[in-house]
């Protein structure tokens, strides 16, 4: 029961923003206890690693607002705090967040524009979250303006100051907030308002961007059949780092190359990305699993689900932009091509399972490290190609009249429209049901075991097969060199790998094959030289120490697989083709 006298009104200040510090003020009035606990987030949804944003924070004070003085308070955890409020029933606590990270999930605050999201700046109530609030966003000069997804109820001409509402904590954290000169593209799709909010300097063609994504709204509304919002802004961060986004119910954060617009390539990346942010307002944001209906934002949110989430959400990535005719069907079996590759040559997909996968993003996926391929598996990608795998045998079975798109529907209807929360089995029978056929054997193999995926299975009977791509490949050692700073770096070992079995470590600095300097560009052509079961005796620097340890070679490994027609395919396989990517 949420107290009818409490009130919460959050107000973010950049004076200063070449300096990296928003200031923040939490005024809490009506709150009737003698001490009033705090706690600041760990982790925001979405991004499955307890992140410590409290690091950031500093110069904390707590103040009454009746007459200003301080108030008593004590640490009573890493993000918790305690304040000795007495009898005061309006307290105004000050404190100020260190913002020089600029990720999707992260704040980030200079002389040019101020990005936070809530999670990464705003303390909350415990048991309070359910409060409505009120955010008061101040910029360091008028000229500055203001974009999220939060309804703006006033604006200050003077200041440039506005005075946003949020229904309760979890609707602030998801709706992070861009400060600056930007460029703002708005355009209608079914009647509703879009924003495409553009910082940073890009050659980035706006024009094409809004029919682009026009577009890719169209086709995954042809899925879900409804746009579930009012309006929608896409927060694109234009930059010489980083590369990702990050999904909420009525906005996306998205973080690109700034010169990666116009090569035809890297623009489909960017379209990709752009697809799989936006399929995300429906899947995890309103059908989501049941383990993340309530956000525990103290510690990490366990499910084996995100191979759904995010895996199937990866799978129509790909999809969408051939849907939406922004390539053709060579260029999406060329992309599929590329997943199969990363898949294949990812020695952990033979060590996690995919459900683990999922449980275990807090501790994995976003802490990688130079084992990381040896160890774990993406549930992204292992997703994807399990949710692939699903499509063609609901298509296979149904003549195209079934897909995996007739499981999102049902998902959506079931679970998304009231946003109830579902259970691995409760997926799991909603797939069976489309599929129409005893699916026990699949989940558990492709969910809970690490056998290799049966792909070409799948896709033979649309007339598609899985090829190594046939090179000149040197004989298999094993490892990834990189140049840094004049030094050949190592920067992985593949287990196994003749380089593992030999002692061969990451971080080890590449010195020399057979006494004769090597670098990372000529490793390849070096090799090249010698064949399978070959001894060569390889020079590292191991910690400062010089090792020489002989190595024997093994025989070709591919590296790069494709996606192509089989030879001489049958009606039925060009039908069921046509009825999956479209005519040719």
């Amino acid at each position: 029961m949420i107290p009818a006298s409490l009130r919460l009104h959050y107000q973010v200040a950049m004076p200063t923003p070449q300096t990296h510090y928003f200031s923040v003020d939490f005024h809490i009035q009506g709150f009737t206890a003698s001490v009033l606990e705090l706690k600041f987030p760990v982790w925001t949804p979405g991004s499955y690693l307890v992140r410590e944003y409290e690091r950031h924070l500093q110069d904390f004070q707590a103040r009454s607002l009746t007459g200003g003085e301080y108030l008593e308070h004590q640490k009573l955890g890493k993000a918790h705090w305690a304040i000795a409020c007495g009898e005061e029933e309006n307290i105004a606590i000050s404190y100020r967040i260190y913002a020089d990270e600029l990720t999707v999930r992260t704040n980030h605050l200079d002389y040019s524009h101020g990005f936070f999201t809530g999670a990464a700046l705003f303390f909350y109530l415990p048991g309070h979250t359910d409060v409505p609030l009120t955010l008061i966003v101040v910029p360091p000069e008028p000229t500055w303006a203001i974009a999220t997804a939060l309804p703006c109820k006033a604006t200050d001409l003077a200041t440039g100051a506005k005075t946003f509402h949020a229904q309760n904590f979890d609707t602030l954290v998801d709706s992070p907030v861009e400060v600056g000169i930007h460029q703002d593209y708005a355009f209608e799709v079914q009647g509703k308002e879009h924003h495409f909010v553009v910082w940073g300097e890009s050659n980035l063609d706006g024009e094409q961007l809004v029919k682009d994504t026009q577009k890719i709204i169209a086709a995954e509304v042809d899925l879900f059949g409804t746009l579930p919002y009012d309006h929608y802004w896409f927060l694109l961060h234009t930059s010489n780092q980083g590369y990702g986004g990050l999904e909420h119910k009525d906005s996306c954060v998205l973080n690109y190359d700034r010169f990666g617009f116009r090569d035809p390539e890297k623009y489909q990346r960017f379209l990709q990305l752009v697809a799989h942010e936006f399929f995300h307002l429906w899947n995890i944001k309103r059908i989501r699993p049941q383990a993340l209906e309530q956000f525990d934002y103290d510690q990490e949110n366990y499910t084996p689900s995100l191979w759904f989430s995010e895996g199937t959400t990866s799978y129509y990535d790909l999809l969408i932009p051939l849907r939406a005719g922004l390539y053709d069907r060579q260029t999406y079996l060329k992309n599929l091509g590329k997943e199969i590759t990363r898949y294949l040559t990812t020695p952990g997909r033979l060590v996690q399972p995919l459900a683990e996968s999922s449980f275990d993003a807090w501790i994995k996926l976003y802490r990688r490290d130079a084992n990381g391929d040896n160890s774990q598996m993406s549930y992204y990608l292992k997703g994807e190609l399990v949710t692939l795998m699903l499509d063609l045998l609901i298509r296979e079975r149904h003549q195209n009249q079934r897909s995996f798109d007739d499981v999102l529907q049902t998902m959506w209807y079931v679970f998304g429209r009231e946003e109830i929360g579902f259970t691995p089995a409760q997926l799991q029978a909603v797939i069976t049901k489309v599929a129409d056929t005893d699916l026990t054997e699949f989940f558990h193999t492709y969910l809970h075991t690490t056998a290799e995926l049966p792909l070409n299975d799948y896709l033979q009977p649309f007339g598609l097969c899985i090829k190594p791509v046939q090179e000149d490949l040197p004989p298999y050692l094993g490892i990834k060199v990189k140049s840094e700073a004049g030094q050949e770096k190592i920067t992985f070992v593949a287990a196994h790998s003749p380089a593992a079995m030999a002692g061969i470590s990451p971080q080890d600095l590449l010195l020399a094959i057979d006494g004769v300097r090597v670098g990372a560009e000529q490793l390849s052509l070096r090799l090249k030289d010698y064949q399978a079961n070959d001894m060569i005796q390889l020079t590292v620097f191991h910690q400062d120490l010089l090792r020489t340890v002989d190595v024997v070679l093994a025989s070709p490994q591919a590296n790069r697989y494709e996606v192509v027609p089989m030879a001489d395919p049958s009606d039925s396989q060009l039908q069921n083709l046509a009825g999956w990517l479209g005519e040719s």
